[in-house]
């Protein structure tokens, strides 16, 4: 195996570890029932009111899985150049892994647990995917489908990405409410937390990525 494949399987890895990091975060807020992402609340949005035929068991996680592959298809006719590995991997592995930690974590955090102990979820699962999410950017692998729309938005218009993200997830909340989603205190907290907080890991994610890459050795 030479250097550049040893180097793409280490990204590879270290977009999976991130990936699943950053799922519990989410898994851990969307149990909280306090309001989620905003592209979460979209996706909560669809599970809840689209009536799915009974033959399909459809979850939180398979409607994501779903949602990401529109948005890539969307993506192969605008620009596929921005559709890497890690952008397939996000799409298909991002939902299985909410519904996975919420299998674990359902009897232990649910809308009916004391709000103490669902706001600490909450925040706690805010720090926590904010830190796989640095993980999952210095990894170099590819960006998830729902970060990638704000991305192209500001690269095709030439708009300033903050002022974009910010109209980006103003869409996905309020289409994810008034399909039924859970717009809320959650939403709040993670618009205003998870941005700060990734400011704060990514040093440290670069550290732990450029040691795990192995960087300079294989650049000498």
């Amino acid at each position: 195996m030479n250097n550049i494949m040893r180097l793409w399987l280490r990204r590879v890895i270290l977009l999976l570890a991130g990936l699943t990091i950053a799922h519990l975060g989410v898994t851990l807020f969307l149990q909280s029932d306090l309001g989620s992402d905003p592209f979460n609340v979209l996706i909560q949005g669809m599970h809840r009111s689209i009536p799915w035929p009974e033959a399909i068991p459809m979850t939180h996680g398979w409607v994501h899985v779903g949602v990401s592959f529109l948005i890539i298809l969307v993506l192969l006719v605008v620009d596929r150049s921005y559709i890497r590995i890690g952008t397939l991997l996000c799409m298909i592995l991002g939902g299985p892994i909410i519904d996975v930690f919420t299998l674990v974590l359902g009897s232990m955090i649910h809308a009916q647990s004391p709000f103490v102990w669902r706001l600490a979820s909450l925040v706690l699962g805010c720090v926590i995917l904010a830190f796989g999410m640095t993980i999952v950017i210095k990894s170099q692998a590819g960006t998830g489908p729902n970060d990638l729309v704000a991305v192209v938005i500001s690269d095709k218009a030439r708009w300033k990405f903050g002022i974009v993200r910010i109209a980006v997830d103003v869409c996905f909340a309020l289409a994810g409410f008034l399909l039924g989603g859970t717009l809320g205190l959650g939403t709040i907290v993670c618009a205003c937390l998870v941005g700060p907080t990734a400011q704060v890991f990514l040093p440290v994610s670069e550290k732990i990525c450029d040691r795990f890459l192995n960087i300079k050795a294989d650049r000498e």
